[in-house]
C-alpha cells in the first residue's frame, strides 16, 4: 500500500470513529504512520477537499491541529453547494472528484454518474483550447447537477 494510501486510511478511520469529524497533530501522525510530516499536508490538499466533502482547519503553532470534518448535507443542499463552488472552469479530475463524492454519499447512482463522467472528459472537448474545455465542462456540469434538483 501506498503511504497517501495509508495516510488517507488512517484520517477516514480517525474520521468514523469521531462521528465524521477529527482532530490531528501533523507531526504525531507522520511519526506514528513513519513518514515525514509534508506527506501529510499532501493527502490533506489533494484527497480532502471541499469537492470529495471536507473541510480542514489548521492552528499552527506548539498547541496546533488539524482538525477535518466531513460535511453532510441533504441532497438538494449538497448539490446547489456544488453548483456555486464549481467556478467559471473545471477540469477532468476536479470533476470527477465531485461525481464520485456525490455517488459516495448516494445523491448520484452508478450509471447516472457514469454518463455525467462521461460528459466531462477530456475527448469530448479534443478540438477546444484548453481554457474553454473547462469553462463548457463547468458550464455544462452545473446545468446536469441543477437538473438533478
Amino acid at each position: 500500500m501506498r503511504m497517501s494510501d495509508l495516510v488517507t486510511q488512517t484520517i477516514l478511520e480517525l474520521l468514523n470513529n469521531q462521528n465524521g469529524s477529527a482532530e490531528i497533530r501533523r507531526n504525531e501522525l507522520a511519526e506514528t504512520l513513519g513518514c515525514v510530516p509534508s506527506q501529510i499536508n499532501y493527502v490533506l490538499t489533494s484527497r480532502f477537499t471541499p469537492e470529495h466533502g471536507y473541510i480542514v482547519e489548521s492552528r499552527r503553532g506548539g498547541g496546533g491541529y488539524i482538525r477535518i470534518t466531513r460535511v453532510r448535507l441533504n441532497r438538494s443542499s449538497a448539490i446547489m453547494h456544488l453548483v456555486n463552488s464549481v467556478g467559471d472552469s473545471l477540469d477532468y479530475p476536479t470533476a470527477r472528484a465531485i461525481l464520485g463524492n456525490l455517488q459516495e454519499q448516494g445523491y448520484l447512482g452508478e450509471q447516472t454518474a457514469g454518463a455525467m463522467a462521461a460528459a466531462m472528459w477530456d475527448r469530448c472537448y479534443a478540438g477546444l483550447p484548453p481554457a474553454t474545455r473547462n469553462a463548457l465542462r463547468a458550464n455544462l456540469l452545473k446545468q446536469m447537477l441543477l437538473s438533478l434538483l
